[in-house]
């Protein structure tokens, strides 16, 4: 588990500054927010294929760390080219390399847990590297602000590519583990028996991760654009407080993740919607101008809380309702849910800020649907009716 940890770190560093700061790049290069938001959501739809690819190939038996080295190269292409990116066809191409990247990433890494973990339980595995997670990308979304207050913000990608060749030095040195061979007779089981118990796992999902994407997304741009009455906040301001919420999230995750491992995988996902509704109610607020910065600084505490509880839990309620035989798909279909919040959220977000010149409005409306994510909630608790081992 150390040398897995240490490879979410070292990614999750490089991928902070891109992931939550590349909004703000290309608004300095007078893109509008739906220009950004059509670049994302190209990401989101070319990571498609490849994260069905990559869980099909894991259930067959491929070797984790396959996928992980393929992902690290194709970021290496991605970051080339939105680093010189000045145009909008660049700017997709890069974003569509990114997501590609991701999209064969992820299925592989978070399978990698509970084939890495025992004797650990896998939800306090879980929790030890989504902290990791947490650490490297609070750490590069600092760094970015560091450098956007030197008006360098495009190193993020230098940084990125620097990670990169870290990481594959990582993974050659220490590979990650294969899925375990399925037992001679043993049948598949039919997918309606495995997916439908997945299905209020998988909407909740796709709920939260569009707030996340909002937040890497529309909240960077409605920082710099202003409110109704809140001023623009300057590049760097924006990026350190989003630096805030990541460093909030990397405090919380650890405590708060392995307090979560002994309870209902539906408690904690309930928690993280009532986290993320409160938030969006402070942003809403913010942009009315009273005490904006004092309203501002405190959404950052229940939305990093809100992060911090979904990212183990989620993870873990997969493993747990999921056949063995199938564990590769089901992650794939999981972060399945990230990109297609990836494709909507974006374009949805962009749309609301031109629209109506400011976020008022989106996170008004995200905290009614997280309010209402919590029927599904009452749905998972059929399949999840016991505390986690």
């Amino acid at each position: 588990m150390r040398e897995l940890s240490v490879i979410r770190l070292v990614a999750s560093f490089g991928a902070g500054g891109v992931l939550y700061l590349t909004p703000v790049v290309f608004h300095q290069e007078a893109f509008s927010a739906t220009a950004v938001g059509l670049g994302l959501a190209a990401s989101a739809a070319a990571g498609t294929l490849g994260r069905l690819l990559s869980g099909l190939l894991i259930d067959r038996g491929l070797n984790t760390a396959k996928p992980v080295l393929l992902a690290a190269l194709l970021s290496l292409l991605a970051d080339a080219r939105l680093f010189t990116a000045t145009g909008l066809g660049a700017f997709i191409v890069g974003q569509m390399l990114l997501g590609i990247s991701l999209g064969i990433y992820w299925p592989a890494i978070e399978l990698a847990v509970p084939l890495s973990c025992p004797p650990l339980p896998s939800s306090r595995a879980y929790a030890l590297v989504r902290t990791a997670d947490a650490l490297g990308i609070a750490s590069g979304v600092l760094l970015g602000a560091l450098l956007a207050s030197g008006e360098r913000l495009r190193g993020i990608y230098l940084v990125d590519m620097t990670c990169m060749v870290v990481l594959i030095a990582l993974l050659l040195r220490y590979p990650l583990p294969s899925a375990a061979a399925r037992p001679a007779g043993e049948r598949r089981i039919g997918w309606t028996h495995w997916v439908v118990p997945l299905l209020p796992l998988l909407g909740i999902t796709v709920l939260i991760t569009g707030m996340v994407v909002l937040l890497q997304s529309a909240l960077p741009l409605d920082l710099v654009r202003g409110g109704l009455g809140r001023p623009p906040l300057p590049s760097g301001t924006g990026a350190l407080l989003m630096g805030l919420q990541l460093s909030l999230l990397l405090l919380l995750q650890w405590p708060l993740g392995r307090w979560l491992a002994g309870l209902p995988v539906a408690f904690g996902l309930g928690l993280s919607l009532v986290g993320f509704a409160f938030g969006n109610g402070l942003l809403a607020l913010s942009s009315l101008g009273w005490h904006s910065t004092a309203v501002l600084i405190a959404a950052q505490i229940p939305l990093a809380a809100a992060e911090a509880a979904f990212l183990p839990t989620a993870s873990e309620a997969v493993v747990e309702v999921t056949p063995v035989v199938h564990q590769g798909m089901a992650m794939a279909l999981f972060s399945q849910c990230f990109a297609i919040s990836a494709l909507v959220a974006p374009l949805f977000g962009g749309w609301l800020l031109d629209s109506h010149g400011h976020g008022a409005w989106l996170w008004l409306l995200m905290m009614l649907l997280c309010l209402l994510g919590l029927l599904l909630v009452g749905q998972l608790g059929r399949f999840h009716p016991h505390p986690r081992r």
